[in-house]
């Protein structure tokens, strides 16, 4: 097989490409960086001409034409996995809608034909001397979506970097239906700005780490706070297992905290999923062959978390209530993030041996009428989409202190948990507790 003949058979322009797609048809974008820009604007170019052609994304970090050039939704319904800023905005005009999952069980969506594929549109890594372009900065459930695909198409950019992985990080020339190339930039998330609660937060953890754990950090000021605090201290031999590799574990390396050489599993390599930073994380990950991408069908699976004896997980959550229940997706009905990984990583970090698991949230948040509202709530009862059930609430954690949550009746938590509040807002949480019938006469206020 010539390869390099193939790739000239199958090369075409975007918009010729994008005639693949036929009215009614589910277009799927992938993820994150894997996103199809060129595709994209040539699939947009058809509104009017194509109807109810629905697309699926996440993690948007430009602009999506199929949402700008039809605002209407007369030809495209955009869906996504997961919100970036961006989707929100799409999300709060009504011009998307959001797809709930969980991480670990995406892939199996597409499997099992609950997310039907008729093209697929996937940014990709020039193709190498042996026909094989990488996936790159996603994994994810990239081979599960590609496989159930009627079509293929890869847009290959030279800016994506090829990396390695344990499985599911490439695919062949000969399993593709066209190619379009593409040499635009990747569009970077703005720097996270870290604030002096979330260095406080982040001061609640710290003490919790211990040499050689494996770690999964989310992204925000909070974890880049944490990686500030941990490439300063005198920690060493950590290692990284996780969905979302971001600019903070770049911190970790460059500090030479991160050597993995203490995992049970994939011991010296640092294993993701899916990547979203700089171009300086981009440009560290290219053929470095001490990372690995791998499915979330494996980095979030609990039975393979559960085998690092010294697992911790730390995640954001946007409110927590009074019985333990941690909302991490909507602000009342309005979407705000997704379940992503959470729930998976909660459980599985709970099934290590002696692994933890970290919710964490600022006590109060300001409108934008400059009146505060406290994040720890007596109960949801505005819509709010609970993320972690209160039987497998962990460590909760604000720049008040941290809490452990397992196994502690009701009455215990409530009184773990108004520790965490704000103090203008303990007493009316006292209060609601009382009336809730959580709150022991002879706890102290």
């Amino acid at each position: 097989m010539d390869i390099h003949a193939l790739y000239q058979e199958k090369l075409c322009t975007p918009e010729e490409a994008v005639r693949l797609v036929k009215s009614g048809d589910w277009v799927d974008y992938s993820q994150g960086t894997s996103f199809p820009a060129a595709l994209d604007r040539a699939l947009a170019a058809r509104r009017g001409e194509l109807r109810d052609v629905k697309v699926r994304g996440a993690i948007s970090m430009r602009p999506v034409q199929v949402v700008e050039q039809d605002p209407a939704g007369e030809s495209f319904t955009y869906n996504v996995w997961h919100c970036s800023g961006l989707d929100r905005k799409y999300l709060d005009a009504g011009r998307a809608y959001f797809s709930p999952m969980l991480f670990r069980h995406c892939g199996s969506y597409y499997e099992r034909g609950f997310a039907p594929v008729n093209v697929a549109m996937v940014t990709v890594a020039p193709m190498d001397g042996h026909g094989y372009f990488s996936y790159g900065l996603t994994n994810c459930a990239q081979q599960e979506l590609i496989d159930a695909a009627e079509h293929v198409i890869v847009e290959v950019n030279p800016h994506m970097p090829w990396i390695p992985g344990l499985e599911a990080d490439c695919i062949h020339v000969s399993r593709v239906d066209a190619i379009v190339e593409n040499d635009e930039p990747f569009v970077h998330p703005a720097p996270v700005t870290v604030s002096e609660v979330d260095r406080q937060i982040a001061a609640n953890i710290f003490p919790h780490l211990r040499d050689g754990v494996t770690l999964q950090l989310g992204i925000g000021g909070m974890p880049n706070a944490l990686g500030s605090l941990i490439a300063e201290s005198d920690l060493k031999d950590l290692g990284m297992h996780t969905e979302l590799m971001s600019d903070g574990y770049l911190t970790l390396y460059r500090a030479g905290k991160i050597t993995n050489a203490k995992k049970e599993l994939n011991r010296g390599k640092g294993v993701f999923g899916i990547v979203n930073g700089s171009a300086e994380l981009y440009a560290f990950l290219d053929r470095n062959l001490a990372v690995r991408s791998a499915p979330m069908r494996y980095i979030n699976d609990p039975a393979v978390i559960r085998q690092f004896s010294h697992f911790v997980s730390i995640n954001g959550c946007i409110a927590f209530d009074l019985y333990g229940q941690v909302c991490s997706e909507t602000a009342g009905l309005r979407q705000i993030s997704g379940t992503g990984g959470q729930l998976d990583f909660v459980t599985g970090a709970y099934e290590s041996a002696h692994g933890m698991a970290f919710l964490a949230v600022a006590s109060t948040f300001t409108d934008r009428q400059g009146v505060r509202h406290s994040n720890v709530l007596p109960c949801f009862t505005g819509g709010d989409v609970i993320t972690t059930p209160r039987a497998q609430a962990p460590w909760l954690v604000t720049e008040y202190g941290a809490v452990n949550l397992s196994g502690l009746p009701v009455w215990q938590r409530a009184e773990a948990i108004v520790s965490l509040a704000h103090p203008a807002f303990r007493d009316e949480l006292i209060c609601a507790a009382e009336k809730q019938k959580i709150w022991r006469r002879s706890n102290k206020r």
